[in-house]
């Protein structure tokens, strides 16, 4: 029996309403792992002297993780912390992006803090952790490999050690030592944002893909490479059931039975653990309403004593901030329930402060202090950081720019994009393309590294890059017009698939925007709805007579039924990275006739019917892939998405000039009279606001706002109270796009409504009169701001509050969340 239909049959005999609020943890039945490293008699007695000399400060900082951004080498110096780390957007210096060489004058600061025992303290090297989830992302110039869930299409293990091994050596090239991967989460709803950061929905390919991506980037045990300088340490995450929440909902509850928990959510843990792993995060989800980061039952008695798990825990990002009784700078719930370190990224010491002081009072036992420290300096021991000196003598380090983005690693990721490819369609053998006719490429992925790598890249969403930030990479359409022309063929590239010569072909390539985490949540499986442009272009170029080839950039299966009628042939690229040319290897034949690589990839994701989750069998089900051998023609598939119904954007509250769906949008003049702002022009009754309608990009797509009242404002009102803590907690920003035309006063501020009489105001004026009049500019303000100014982030009404002094004029064409900004707004002072 197939391991999907073993998980369909757990579902529903044990895995749905009736195993729901039932959290109780019952750890016999749960599979075993055998912890791999022997004792160690040497290093027991390593970190037993060593702990003898640590006061219960220091062993307190250990227990603590913060971010690059919120924390300095002198604070590590003085509070001896145990690990820093660089979220998706933290870079040396509050820099946008990276390079190696950045990267390694940092490591090295924050190394000589950690190192110096000038105050009496004790020399403990530290992780430096980092997201180098599809190789070094976060790191310009370094080889991208294709997403997670384009590597569960390739069926193929060994490969997955060798992308470790690659992203390793880039990572300790940069002075870092320590990957928050591999993800072991086994996505049962692609509504979710993360589903890329999956292998699989099938928990057997995720397991068989453990071990190996675990010996790529750590070494494997008993051997002289197991955790040299070469490699890094690993983290698998996230514990538990973090790919299994109800509606596919980020950080949000697994209402699962604890089998299904056990039998589809942990299957990648005990392959990793008996390869070595040396860390495990938690996750931010929780199991039948208890979080993970609170979860004894599973952190301690089920990973720890029955799975013999001896590296130690992580958290996530202020996830501990979630557990009942927490708040993100205390939580002792969270180390007593077995968590050894928190990642308390901007929160670090309001949480040393609280631990430490929990400790001297016994609320945190020193029994569980000393087993979570002793942990964590185990793993360092190991790790040889004790020994290993700067970072950036690191011997891959001292020849980084011969390591990060090398030509050997490039090869690898250019063979995984190749096996990675799905092929859905391939009617009239319009595959494979001949490169010495003339070839078009078209689509919004033609030419864009960004979107064909998807978030977790250079940044945390991925979004708002150009080219020239990817060094050494290579677009789709520049590989496939490299071969092209080898071949003697021609080719243009056009977005608008615009064509100076009618081609005997067109490659239209378009899909996802990028984004990551709970940017990514989806309500249905819909593919832009509302948006059919891709559609539109495949369309077009089929009625003027060109064969279509239509190759889809996405994280995760979407319902895309009608544009793959419209093409001849539809390829899954999935999130591809940086070698752009392994597409072009698969796609075309040779200069002289041959197939060079045929199509390798099956689904490891069963590919959706309609667009909702769940209905009906799959258009195309888990292993699924055509080869060039393939003939047969697909008949047209149903064109009825099944949604029905209002649809909703997820945080988007104004586009081009109008309330967008759910929301309502007024004018509210200074007597607090307020009238709609559906119709331009308009202006309430006192005269204190007045709007009209003006042309951005389009026509009327914006609107001008003229106050000649103080206390006048526009409001964005929601039909039922928001709940924004998991954005506000993530970086996320509320993104205004804007024109100040004029400020005479300097007084400007935004606000979030949270009920009557709760609001928080982020006083704007100053900042708004430093950019340059009449030019539109997109403006980020924190939703940390908002929560700082008083606004209960929970329970958000009003998303968005805007009001200036008399005579002030200011323009708006669209207002949501984001994080791709022109310039962050600081909260006020």
């Amino acid at each position: 029996m197939s391991t999907v239909l073993v998980t369909a049959l757990l579902s529903l005999l044990g895995g749905g309403a009736a195993a729901a609020g039932d959290a109780t943890v019952h750890p016999d039945p749960w599979p075993r792992a055998t912890w791999p490293l022997g004792k160690d008699a040497a290093l027991e007695q390593r970190v037993a002297t060593l702990m003898s000399k640590m006061s219960v400060e220091e062993k307190v900082g250990q227990l603590i993780q913060a971010d690059i951004l919120s924390v300095t080498p002198e604070d590590v110096r003085k509070y001896r912390l145990g690990s820093i780390l660089a979220g998706g957007n933290s870079k040396p210096d509050g820099r946008l992006l990276a390079n190696a060489e950045q990267w390694k004058a940092l490591a090295d600061a924050f190394h000589r803090a950690a190192m110096d025992t000038s105050g009496g303290h004790v020399a403990i090297p530290l992780l430096f952790g980092v997201d180098a989830v599809h190789g070094h992302n976060g790191t310009v110039g370094a080889t991208l490999f294709p997403q997670n869930s384009a590597l569960g299409a390739t069926r193929d293990p060994e490969l997955m050690r060798e992308i470790g091994e690659a992203t390793a050596e880039e990572v300790r090239a940069t002075g870092l030592n320590w990957t928050f991967a591999p993800a072991l989460s086994v996505p049962q709803d692609v509504r979710w944002g993360r589903s890329y950061e999956g292998y699989s929905q099938d928990p057997t390919i995720v397991a068989s893909y453990a071990a190996a991506t675990v010996e790529g980037l750590q070494g494997k045990v008993g051997t002289p490479q197991f955790l040299d300088g070469m490699h890094v340490v690993a983290s698998a995450k996230h514990f538990l059931a973090d790919g299994g929440t109800k509606d596919g909902r980020d950080q949000g509850d697994a209402q699962i039975s604890e089998e299904v928990l056990r039998t589809v959510h942990a299957a990648g843990y005990p392959p990793a653990i008996d390869a070595g792993v040396q860390t495990i995060m938690a996750s931010f989800s929780s199991w039948n309403g208890q979080k993970m980061h609170g979860n004894k039952g599973l952190l301690t008695d089920v990973l720890k004593t029955h799975m013999d798990f001896q590296g130690f825990v992580v958290g996530d990002w202020n996830a501990h901030g979630q557990v009942p009784g927490c708040s993100n700078d205390d939580c002792p719930a969270s180390i007593n329930a077995g968590m050894d370190m928190l990642m308390a990224p901007d929160s670090w010491r309001g949480l040393y402060d609280h631990t430490l002081a929990e400790v001297k009072s016994g609320k945190i036992p020193m029994d569980r202090v000393n087993d979570a420290v002793a942990r964590i300096l185990r793993v360092k021991f190991r790790a040889g950081l004790f020994e290993a000196g700067l970072p950036s003598a690191n011997p891959l380090a001292m020849k980084s720019a011969e390591v990060v983005g090398s030509a050997g690693h490039r090869a690898i990721a250019r063979r995984a994009v190749r096996e990675s490819l799905v092929l859905l369609k391939n009617n009239g053998g319009v595959l494979p393309v001949d490169p010495r006719k003339h070839v078009l490429v078209a689509g919004d992925g033609a030419d864009n590294i960004s979107r064909q790598s998807g978030g977790w890249t250079l940044t945390w969403q991925g979004a708002g890059l150009k080219n020239e930030n990817f060094p050494g990479a290579q677009s789709i359409g520049a590989g496939i017009a490299e071969q092209v022309k080898a071949a003697g063929g021609t080719v243009e590239i056009a977005a608008d698939g615009r064509h100076a010569g009618k081609p005997d072909v067109a490659i239209v390539v378009f899909g996802e925007d990028p984004y990551a985490e709970f940017q990514g949540d989806i309500p249905n499986l819909m593919y832009r709805p509302g948006d059919e442009h891709d559609l539109e272009l495949i369309r077009h170029l089929r009625g003027e007579g060109i064969p279509v080839v239509a190759v889809f950039l996405s994280g995760r299966p979407l319902w895309v039924n009608r544009e793959i009628n419209a093409a001849d042939a539809f390829v899954a690229a999935w999130l591809p990275g940086s070698e752009g040319g392994g597409v072009a290897d698969v796609l075309l034949r040779t200069r002289d006739g041959r197939v060079a690589h045929d199509f390798h990839g099956k689904l490891s994701y069963a590919w959706p019917s309609t667009a909702v989750h769940g209905q009906g069998a799959p258009q195309f089900p888990l292993g699924f892939g055509l080869t060039y051998a393939d003939t047969k023609p697909l008949t047209a598939l149903s064109e009825v998405s099944g949604i029905t119904g209002e649809q909703i954007p997820v945080g988007n509250y104004l586009e081009r000039g109008k309330a967008v769906h759910g929301y309502a949008f007024t004018l509210v003049g200074a007597d607090g009279a307020s009238v709609p702002g559906d119709v331009s022009p308009a202006g309430t009754s006192d005269g204190g606001l007045r709007m009209t309608a003006l042309d951005y990009k389009a026509q009327e797509d914006a609107r001008r706002f003229a106050w000649s009242k103080d206390q006048a404002r526009l409001s964005v009102r929601a039909r039922a109270p928001m709940d924004l803590d998991r954005e506000t907690n993530g970086d996320v920003l509320l993104v205004t796009t804007v024109r100040v035309d004029a400020l005479p006063d300097r007084e400007a501020w935004v606000g979030m409504g949270c009920g009557k009489g709760c609001e928080g105001r982020v006083e704007l004026g100053p900042q708004l009169a430093k950019l340059a009049q009449g030019a539109w500019v997109r403006i980020g303000v924190p939703l940390k701001c908002f929560r700082k100014a008083g606004a209960d982030m929970h329970r958000i009404e009003q998303p968005f509050n805007w009001g200036a002094g008399k005579g002030a004029e200011l323009s708006i064409a669209r207002v949501a969340l984001g994080t791709d900004v022109d310039q962050v707004m600081e909260c006020a002072k």
